[in-house]
């Protein structure tokens, strides 16, 4: 995996409930899961980055918007990079896969959002991997005139 991209599931439906499938992923390399849950819509979880570690982001449980950049100087990035904005939702069965080199800033768009990430590291892999850049370095505002 070396771009970002978003891998469409499958959702069925019946009278017995629903099913949400990935059935067009493979677990290969994965090797460690972690939930996060956004009790709100303020809250902002990033810039995290890492060099070395694939991630892959499936919202179990309301929707979440995730904007991803491709990181190009990890000890000084440009302010001018421009976030890839995905969204996620329960209701569409989909994952997005994101390769190393990149940072992302997560947020909840619906209260009480539950997210399950994937990655390719071990915990201790990844903390020596990790890097955290201001939250509001990509977070572009819409200027009002």
């Amino acid at each position: 995996m070396d771009t970002i991209k978003l891998l469409a599931g499958e959702v069925f439906k019946d009278a017995r409930g629903q099913i949400s499938s990935l059935n067009n992923f493979y677990f290969e390399g994965v090797k460690r899961m972690y939930i996060l849950h956004h009790p709100d819509t303020e809250t902002r979880r990033g810039w995290n980055g890492h060099q070395f570690e694939r991630k892959w982001f499936y919202c179990v449980k309301g929707a979440f918007e995730l904007s991803v950049v491709t990181i190009d100087n990890w000890a000084s990035p440009s302010p001018a990079l421009k976030p890839e904005e995905h969204h996620l939702t329960s209701e569409t069965s989909a994952l997005l896969c994101v390769p190393a080199g990149c940072a992302s800033l997560i947020r909840a768009t619906t209260p009480d959002s539950i997210l399950m990430v994937l990655s390719d590291k071990t915990l201790a892999e990844s903390v020596a991997d990790s890097y955290r850049f201001d939250i509001n370095l990509w977070t572009h505002q819409e200027v009002t005139p």
